[in-house]
């Protein structure tokens, strides 16, 4: 082969798993929903096994699950169950989840595995291509990927299958966090150094305390306030100590200029009202975002659907330090 051929089989085998990748898209069905709650929704563990190459995607697909709090872990290899490894898996009082990878899906080594699932009721999950599979015939839940073409001659060389069978997985990995809803927080826990981190911080780690004033403040006393806390900013609040509104430096200036008797206004009468705020558990990153693109330097904060109840103010400055 030349160069420019081995180049043009680069491309042709990614053709082909892009193929299989469209295929896998239209396959997806209420099976996958089912998948989702059944390990969502698990008690105990979920134990991952995949026959050939697909025994490296277990153990990926395994390691994700439990990092976002669906605890997870792959046995070594299908073989290794007959042989003693059946024996990590509860029976009771919390039954295990068990997901079997095979793209043939009739892989002798799977039979024990099978038969052990069925004697105790434990919940199958069977990722396979092949309909008239054993693993397809005897899953409680079953995730058939459609069958595909797989790169190189003669179509030997698992590619464009595995390709499929770790989408399916990562897919499973994301649905399963949303549906578990804290699973970004585990995740978060998880994984406490680096780069990621940094993009799991949440403005309530960021936010500072907010200052309060008065919305009937005069602004002699507010202007005192505001030079005192030094963050260009303080949150206006009613007779009911819910957010009615914001004071930024740039509200002084503009109301000094409009305003003679500045000092004789209260500070209701030159807030910015329905000031923007976001959770406290939004992600850092997207409330950088969201301050570009409404070209502001500061969010207020708040908790559960309590818009007007401010608990802390996050400036863009403080995103900026901890998420670069």
């Amino acid at each position: 082969m030349t160069t420019n051929k081995y180049i043009k089989s680069a491309k042709t085998t990614i053709d082909l798993q892009v193929l299989a990748l469209k295929k896998l898209k239209s396959s997806v069905g209420n099976s996958f929903n089912k998948a989702v709650k059944a390990i969502g929704n698990c008690q105990s563990k979920c134990i991952l096994v995949g026959v050939g190459k697909s025994g490296h995607l277990a153990n990926l697909i395994a390691s994700s699950l439990s990092s976002i709090g669906a605890s997870s872990f792959a046995l070594q290899s299908a073989a290794d169950a007959a042989h003693g490894d059946l024996g990590v898996i509860s029976t009771s009082p919390k039954k295990d989840i068990l997901v079997l990878i095979s793209n043939s899906g009739s892989s002798s080594e799977l039979n024990t595995i099978i038969s052990y699932s069925k004697k105790h009721n434990i919940t199958l999950i069977g990722i396979t291509s092949k309909k008239n599979s054993a693993l397809y015939k005897a899953s409680n839940i079953k995730i058939l990927i459609p069958e595909v073409k797989e790169a190189g001659e003669g179509s030997i060389i698992p590619s464009s299958s595995l390709i499929n069978q770790a989408a399916i997985g990562s897919a499973l990995v994301i649905a399963v966090m949303q549906y578990k809803k804290h699973g970004i927080k585990i995740f978060r826990k998880f994984h406490p150094g680096g780069m990621l981190s940094k993009k799991l911080l949440s403005c309530g780690d960021l936010m500072v305390k907010a200052p309060f004033v008065s919305e009937n403040f005069k602004m002699k006393k507010t202007l005192k306030i505001l030079s005192q806390k030094k963050l260009g900013l303080l949150v206006v609040r009613n007779k009911k100590k819910l957010t009615s509104g914001i004071i930024v430096d740039g509200d002084v200036k503009r109301a000094s200029e409009k305003f003679k008797n500045l000092h004789d206004l209260k500070a209701k009468n030159i807030m910015t009202k329905n000031p923007l705020s976001v959770n406290k558990d939004m992600l850092a990153v997207q409330s950088l975002s969201l301050m570009n693109k409404k070209r502001i330097t500061s969010l207020l904060v708040h908790k559960n659907n309590n818009k007007n109840k401010t608990i802390g103010v996050l400036h863009i400055h403080k995103v900026l330090e901890n998420i670069q």
